[in-house]
């Protein structure tokens, strides 16, 4: 049973509410006025006053609710007391896996990452058919030309560097990911392996649904490029890692997110969020870079990696 409206999950702490709102302004305002959609939003600590400026955005075709990830998670985790054997702040890294369980109202929804500005009708998403797979995504462009991480995903993760898929934007088939007991193979995973993870999220979907994904045109999933032309018509635009117009300059696409951020009730916020980011921060995104890089070619290595328990025989992909 699909409920007549477009169900849109985002999840945040307190520090994000600032973005989020730039997410919620763009895409009520790209939003066709004879459709009904609902921003879910799973929120860790969200301040009263921050989840009052949120709910003003809300319109009379684009509602917005508020779930706190613990009461949200709390089902589950009854469910599964004899078998769950992580603790809440583990679960909130992997939220977005629960989504299908946690919202059995839902047979398709939407997932957004809140660095977003979403400039296309989110309903013109919602509409594409990907048949019996588990989700509609778009490959990962922005990695798959960096060395370390391409090794990463084809050496650990187990699937080429062009079916690599970023989870920031998700079309869920969430019928079809609760009739294969998704969240459950997800857990006995995580609990039987501890797999080292780059992505703890994204990897542990690509190597789940990997043979299951629609790709969806990058249109729904555009992300800075400093080596690319920007893309004439993007309809999401994700400032993925570290290419945020709201602590650096210069960032492909920042024009839009700060016509946005006009708008959002939050700008004065984000303007001196961005005054305030610090040289020693700046620095710290590069180490966390270069980091990052590193363990890609150090994880494929270990004994234990998606790839390996699946060529042992071990069922990773449903």
């Amino acid at each position: 049973m699909q409920i007549n409206e477009i169900p849109v999950f985002f999840t945040i702490d307190n520090g994000y509410a600032p973005f989020l709102s730039v997410a919620l302004c763009s895409a009520i305002e790209n939003s066709s006025k004879d459709k009904n959609y609902r921003a879910i939003i799973l929120h860790e600590d969200l301040s009263k006053e921050n989840t009052e400026k949120l709910k003003a955005l809300a319109t009379e075709n684009f509602k917005i609710d508020f779930v706190p990830m613990k009461k949200g998670l709390e089902s589950i985790t009854d469910r599964m007391s004899n078998r769950l054997r992580c603790d809440y702040f583990t679960l909130t890294i992997y939220f977005r896996l629960f989504i299908s369980q946690m919202f059995p109202q839902y047979d398709m929804g939407i997932y957004i990452d809140s660095d977003v500005v979403i400039t296309g009708d989110l309903a013109d998403m919602f509409a594409i058919d990907i048949g019996d797979n588990f989700i509609g995504a778009c490959a990962d462009k922005s990695v798959a030309d960096v060395p370390p991480l391409a090794y990463y995903m084809e050496n650990a993760v187990g699937v080429s560097r062009y079916e690599y898929i970023n989870s920031g934007v998700l079309l869920m088939n969430l019928k079809r990911l609760r009739e294969a007991e998704f969240h459950e193979h997800f857990l006995k995973l995580l609990n039987t392996y501890h797999f080292d993870c780059i992505a703890p999220d994204q990897d542990y979907i690509n190597a789940i649904c990997n043979g299951k994904i629609t790709y969806l045109d990058e249109v729904w999933d555009t992300m800075p490029t400093e080596d690319k032309p920007q893309k004439e018509n993007p309809k999401i635009i994700h400032y993925n890692l570290f290419s945020k117009p709201w602590c650096y300059d210069g960032i492909q696409y920042g024009d839009i997110f700060w016509k946005y951020a006009e708008k959002s009730g939050f700008i004065e916020e984000i303007k001196a969020y961005k005054a305030g980011y610090t040289d020693e921060q700046k620095q710290s995104d590069t180490k966390c870079l270069d980091l990052l890089l590193k363990r890609g070619t150090e994880i494929p290595e270990n004994e234990i990696t998606f790839k390996k328990v699946f060529e042992s025989g071990v069922k990773i992909r449903l």
